[in-house]
C-alpha cells in the first residue's frame, strides 16, 4: 500500500493541487497511526497500518515534485540529497522501538510517538508548504516595457518600436502578484481541468519502457530489498547468538551503521551539481542530463563491497565491527544511487515528472517487497556468503555498472525514444506539460 497508493495520490495532487493533498494525506496518516495505537487485535492493527501506509506513500513523490517546482536545474541534485538522507534515516525506527520495548513500555507507545510527529508535520506543512502549482501562459504575446518606447516580444531577438506619447506609461506584468501570507494558508487549490486523472495513471506504466526510469526503479528496489532488508532481518538473529551474545534490546543497533553511512555521504551532496556545472562549462554551456552521473562510479564499487564484508562477517562469525562496516559502506553507496539516479531521470524527462514518479514508487516497492518476502529463507538455507556476498552482490553490482552505458549512450537513448510510438502517444494524450 505504501508504494501502490501513489497510483491515486499523485494524480490527485496534479488534479487538485499539491497543498490539499499534502495536508489531506498527513491528516489520514495521523488518523491511521492513532487507530494502530488503539487496535485490540491483529485485524484492526493491519487495517490501521494499511490506512496510514497508503497516506504516507506520497512522501516518496510529493517532496520530489516540490523540488522540481521550486528549484532550478543546477540546484536539484543538492536539494534531492537532503530529502533523500532524511528519508533514509527513517529506517532507524526499529532502533527506537526496540529500546521502548526493552524499557518495559507498551508497543502502543511507538505509535503514540509517531502520531505526535505526524501532528507536528501537519502543523508545519499547514504553515510553510504553500501551493507550488503554477499554470503558465504561453510566452508568445506578453511584452516587457523598457522605458524607451520599445517592447521586447518573447521569442524574438529584435525589439519593436512603438509611436506612443512621451507621457504615456505602459505597465505590463508577466507574473501574477505575490499572494499574501493568509492567502497562502488556504488549504484548497483550484482544480486543474486540463489534467486527466485516469490517463495520468495509465501513462505512468509506459515509463517502465524508458531505460533511465527503469534504472531508478531497479536501483531503489535492489538497495532496499537486497540491502536494507537483509541487514534488518539477519543482524538481530546473528548478534544475540554465540559468539556475540548481545542482549536482545541491542539488536536494533545495526541502525548506527545506517546513520554512519548516510552521515558520511551527506557532505558530498554537492558533488553531482558541481560536476554537472563543470562539464556544462566545458560543453560550451550546453547542459546534458548525463553530466551528473560520474559521481556514481565510486559508489558503484563501494556498495557491493559492503555486502561482501557483511556476508563474510555473518558466515565466519567475525568481529561485530564487520556488520557495521558492511552496512555503512552499502548505505554510503546507496545514498548516491537514491539521489542522483532520481535526479538524472528528472533531468532527462522534466515534463510530467509526476507520472514518472508513479512508476518509480510502485516499481521499487514491488521489487523490494518481492525480494524481502523470501530473503530470510534464502539466507538461512544457503548461507550468508552464497546469498549476501554472492548473489546479492552480483545483482547489485550489475545494476550499478549500468551507470557506464548511460554515461556513454544516455543522450542517444533519449533521442531514440523521442521518435518512438511511446513519445507519440504522450504527445497525443498530454494536455498540459508541467515543467519548470
Amino acid at each position: 500500500m505504501y508504494g501502490c497508493g501513489t497510483l491515486l495520490t499523485i494524480p490527485a495532487y496534479l488534479k487538485f493541487g499539491r497543498r490539499p493533498v499534502m495536508l489531506g494525506t498527513l491528516l489520514v496518516y495521523m488518523v491511521g497511526l492513532i487507530g494502530a495505537s488503539r487496535a485490540n487485535g491483529y485485524g484492526g492493527l493491519m487495517a490501521a497500518r494499511i490506512i496510514h501506509a497508503f497516506a504516507s506513500g506520497v512522501c516518496e513523490a510529493l517532496p520530489v515534485q516540490l523540488v522540481n517546482d521550486i528549484f532550478f536545474l543546477h540546484q536539484r541534485g543538492n536539494k534531492l540529497g537532503y530529502y533523500t538522507v532524511c528519508l533514509c534515516w527513517g529506517s532507524t525506527g526499529p532502533l527506537y522501538a526496540g529500546y521502548m520495548l526493552a524499557g518495559g513500555y507498551s508497543w502502543r507507545l511507538y505509535f503514540y510517538v509517531e502520531a505526535a510527529f505526524a501532528a507536528a508535520l501537519l502543523i508545519l506543512a499547514f504553515i510553510f508548504v504553500e501551493e507550488t502549482t503554477y499554470k503558465r501562459n504561453t510566452p508568445s504575446g506578453p511584452t516587457v516595457p523598457n522605458g524607451s518606447n520599445e517592447k521586447k516580444v518573447f521569442g524574438q531577438e529584435e525589439v519593436e518600436k512603438e509611436d506612443v506619447p512621451s507621457d504615456h506609461v505602459e505597465v505590463q506584468t508577466l507574473v501574477p502578484p505575490r499572494k499574501t501570507w493568509l492567502q497562502q494558508l488556504k488549504p484548497w487549490s483550484a482544480i486543474n481541468h486540463d489534467e486527466q486523472f485516469f490517463m495520468t495513471i495509465a501513462r505512468s506504466f509506459t515509463y517502465y519502457a524508458v531505460p533511465s526510469v527503469l534504472w531508478v526503479v531497479t536501483s531503489f528496489g535492489i538497495y532496499i530489498g537486497l540491502g536494507a532488508l537483509a541487514f534488518n532481518y539477519t543482524f538481530p538473529i546473528k548478534i544475540v547468538q554465540p559468539p556475540y551474545n548481545w542482549a536482545q534490546q541491542n539488536a536494533g543497533l545495526i541502525a548506527l551503521g545506517n546513520v554512519i553511512g548516510y552521515g558520511l555521504a551527506v557532505p558530498l551532496t554537492w558533488t553531482s551539481d558541481r560536476l554537472a556545472a563543470y562539464l556544462t562549462k566545458k560543453n560550451n554551456y550546453v547542459r546534458e542530463a548525463e553530466m551528473r552521473l560520474g559521481v556514481l562510479i565510486p559508489a558503484a564499487i563501494i556498495a557491493p563491497c559492503g555486502l561482501i564484508v557483511y556476508g563474510f562477517t555473518a558466515e565466519k562469525n567475525l568481529h561485530w565491527i564487520g556488520y557495521f562496516a558492511g552496512v555503512a559502506m552499502c548505505d554510503w553507496g546507496s545514498y548516491f544511487f537514491f539521489t542522483f539516479t532520481l535526479a538524472y531521470a528528472i533531468d532527462s524527462y522534466t515534463a510530467n515528472t509526476s507520472e514518472m514518479l508513479i512508476a518509480m514508487c510502485v516499481g521499487k516497492q514491488l521489487i523490494s517487497f518481492a525480494f524481502g518476502i523470501y530473503l530470510l529463507d534464502w539466507v538461512l538455507e544457503s548461507g550468508y556468503v552464497v546469498i549476501v556476498a554472492g548473489a546479492f552482490t552480483a545483482v547489485l553490482f550489475a545494476n550499478n555498472l549500468m551507470v557506464i552505458p548511460f554515461m556513454l549512450f544516455g543522450k542517444r537513448i533519449r533521442a531514440f525514444y523521442a521518435h518512438t510510438w511511446l513519445a507519440a502517444m504522450h504527445r497525443r494524450t498530454v494536455k498540459q506539460v508541467i515543467t519548470h
